[in-house]
């Protein structure tokens, strides 16, 4: 910056350094205020490397690695020749002719049903059942493979914390799948646990139902019941007042537990999830008082009750060396309590087992983990086996609560964007009578900053230059608020700081909002509650070049209802421009998937704005090339569904809005469909989905004699569908 440039700015401190360029190499303004065409501007960080958004030659492998759908999606997720997010049921082991096309999932189930889809509204949400089939097997195979290479002498033996997801069929799947490796459950409040003992009672005999959680008196004996009904249950104590109840119920009702013990570990990670490990955590009791136990139930003539250690470090464990010596930790207290004459048999290694959710296989993210399913089994049997081998201790069965890394593959929320806003011109200009309308209204001082402006592009010194800039709409909008100045001012000199910023290279690509058909808050209340990323990705024309960038605005009224930081640190993401429904143009849709969010976000969503959860549908893959088969779908919840859950009554409510279109029509304020057709159009209100019906689906309408359809569709093969309930709910105009 030149001195004189410095002087008449000034207050003006710490300017960006911008850099120089000559008049030859750059560009200035001229007379009539215009400026040449930019350089092609990258979009910064939003590309892998070697990668420019707009370059004109564009593939799906770009797409797959400007979207690190490798890093995080592998092996279930891939684009294919069509530009489609393609899922790979098996996992790497899926031929070619298994995958299936998400796109023909969602107008399987979106399509109108007289054009031979289900008619389900979106947001949707997809479960592949064979994922997580593949997930638990997975997890399996990677511990009998390191039982097997480390010469442990036990086995392992899982369970899967509903609490991640208690949906009905995902549960039932888990039992159903896991029964040959006697894959059990894990419950921590009463529900959980009359679901866990219903579910397992067609799993394996042999399999854990661990309670865990704060425990009164009627979870204890609820427990004490599953044991007597055949159940492996085992109560973990949580705390140590707990001990009590089941002595005393265990002796009133005859039945003998089985008893663990949480311990509080020293050994935690720091990331967002540690809150829940080492000495001050929330669960869990201290050396002290897990001797205190010991020595009650010996006294008790009950030590051999205590069979099971259990522990948590925390969700999403970044690395190998911390679960290491985590679970040596442990081990030592399993021993010791062994050694005491407790009879000990099971090392429960908790939760922690992390996934990737941005790619990155990073050791220092709340979002990716520097292992995988194999490193992570490794890790704990050998740790567990050292520790045992030098305390001559037999070898535990090895238990874990792995529920993030089981569910959350299995599952995908798709939704549709159906606007943007309008893309700025990339080259904002000023003509020549507005130039001099607008330098004709501004005052002394603004006109001396746009002529110093004009001379400082001229002479290229454009650090100067933007400073200027910035300086005159400064000015300005001090003008406007004094109301000196018009709105046609004030729109002139945004025009012209644009026009500056663009011109010397400054001026980030503007980022468009995408409205999309969601509701934050219930469906993705992770990102808002403690800021987790999923990765969000187009699921279809994957084979085009995304040209724009944008964030996600939900439909709530909320401003913190937006997605405005996605994986890899970027604060907006490459999309496409809108084709079809409100974004112009005679294309379909723009549709989009938050991958890997099959764990913890249906459980915690809320109703904010009383927006209910999405549609669902289970699909399979199924002989045939490309094949799949819809096996359940359901409608989200209705208007009806959601206003009942806060209290409110839909039926009198109906009744009260009828007895009121009555009314009007009697004093001859009707409108043109007559008292009727508003009855009508109020119960198909109270039927529909609160979401926006933008798409060709639409869960109910109405049916003959007037009643409103609220059908529930059990789907047994790809286009077969069979009514699960009654079709027609018993309301009538």
């Amino acid at each position: 910056m030149t001195r004189s440039g410095r002087d008449a700015c000034p207050g003006l401190r710490g300017p960006r350094r911008l850099p120089r360029r000559r008049p030859g190499g750059g560009c200035a303004f001229v007379r009539n205020g215009s400026l040449p065409e930019p350089s092609p501007i990258t979009f910064p960080g939003d590309g892998a490397p070697g990668i420019i958004i707009n370059s004109d030659h564009w593939s799906t492998d770009l797409s797959a690695s400007l979207y690190k759908i490798d890093g995080w999606g592998a092996p279930y997720f891939s684009v294919n020749g069509s530009g489609d997010i393609s899922i790979r049921p098996h996992g790497s082991a899926t031929l070619a002719h298994q995958e299936i096309d998400l796109m023909k999932v969602v107008k399987k189930a979106s399509d109108p049903k007289e054009f031979g889809g289900l008619g389900l509204q979106l947001p949707l949400i997809v479960r592949f059942p064979d994922v997580l089939r593949h997930r638990l097997e997975s997890l399996q195979a990677a511990f009998d493979l390191a039982i097997h290479s480390n010469g442990y002498v036990s086995h392992y033996q899982g369970v899967y914390p509903v609490k991640c997801n208690q949906d009905r069929y995902i549960v039932e799947d888990v039992v159903d799948f896991g029964s040959p490796f006697r894959f059990g459950l894990e419950a921590g409040s009463k529900p959980e646990l009359l679901l866990a003992m219903s579910c397992l009672s067609k799993g394996s005999p042999d399999a854990f139902l661990v309670c865990n959680g704060y425990k009164d008196a009627e979870y204890i004996s609820l427990a004490l019941i599953g044991r007597k009904l055949g159940f492996n249950t085992v109560i973990v104590l949580e705390q140590e007042e707990e001990l009590d109840l089941v002595i005393e119920i265990g002796r009133r009702t005859g039945i003998r537990p089985v008893i663990g013990l949480r311990a509080k570990l020293r050994t935690r990670h720091s990331g967002h999830f540690g809150s829940t490990s080492g000495e001050k955590g929330k669960f869990g009791l201290t050396a002290t008082q897990i001797l205190g136990v010991a020595r009650r139930l010996r006294a008790v003539d009950m030590l051999d009750c205590l069979q099971l250690l259990h522990f948590h470090i925390g969700s999403q464990i970044p690395s190998t060396h911390l679960l290491s010596n985590g679970v040596a930790e442990a081990a030592q207290i399993y021993c010791e309590l062994a050694r005491l004459g407790a009879g000990m048999r099971v090392i429960d290694v908790g939760g922690g087992l992390g996934i990737d959710y941005d790619g990155s296989h990073s050791e220092d993210s709340d979002v990716s983990v520097g292992y995988g399913l194999e490193e992570y089994a490794d890790a704990v049997v050998r740790s567990i086996r050292s520790v045992c081998d030098r305390k001559y201790v037999r070898h535990p069965v090895i238990c874990s609560e792995s529920g993030r890394a089981l569910v959350s593959h299995h599952s995908v929320l798709v939704f549709e964007a159906v606007s943007a806003t309008s893309p700025e011109s990339s080259t904002p200009r000023l003509g020549g009578h507005d130039l001099t309308c607008f330098v004709e209204g501004l005052a002394d001082e603004g006109r001396a900053d746009y002529l110093n402006l004009t001379a400082a592009a001229v002479r290229g010194e454009y650090e100067t230059c933007m400073l200027y800039a910035e300086q005159l709409k400064r000015r300005c909008m001090d003008q406007f608020k004094d109301g000196s100045i018009g709105l046609e001012h004030l729109a002139a000199v945004d025009a012209l700081y644009d026009m500056v910023s663009e011109a010397i290279n400054v001026a980030d690509p503007p980022v468009r909002t995408y409205h999309v058909n969601l509701s934050l808050f219930t469906s993705i209340p992770d990102f808002w509650a403690i800021g987790q990323l999923f990765p969000i990705v187009p699921i279809h024309r994957l084979e085009q070049r995304p040209k724009s960038r944008g964030v996600l605005s939900d439909l709530t009224c909320d401003s913190d209802g937006k997605v405005d930081r996605f994986i890899g640190g970027r604060t907006s993401l490459p999309l496409h421009e809108m084709e079809g429904k409100f974004g112009g143009g005679s294309g379909g849709g723009y549709y989009l998937g938050m991958f890997l969010g099959g764990a913890y976000q249906e459980a915690l969503g809320g109703l904010h704005n009383l927006f209910g959860g999405p549609s669902v549908v289970r699909v399979s893959q199924c002989d045939g090339p490309h094949c799949f088969a819809v096996t359940r779908a359901a409608p989200g919840p209705s208007c009806a569904d959601v206003l009942r859950a806060m209290q409110h009554e839909p039926e009198i409510m109906f009744e009260t809005l009828k007895r009121r279109v009555e009314e009007v029509v009697f004093v001859g304020v009707e409108d043109e469909e007559g008292g009727g057709g508003v009855v009508e159009n109020l119960a198909r209100a109270f039927h529909g989905m609160p979401y926006l019906s933008c798409g060709g689906g639409g869960g109910g309408g109405v049916g003959e004699e007037g009643k409103v359809k609220a059908c529930r569709y059990y789907v047994e093969g790809e286009g077969t569908v069979s009514v699960a309930g009654d079709c027609y709910e018993d309301w009538t105009f």
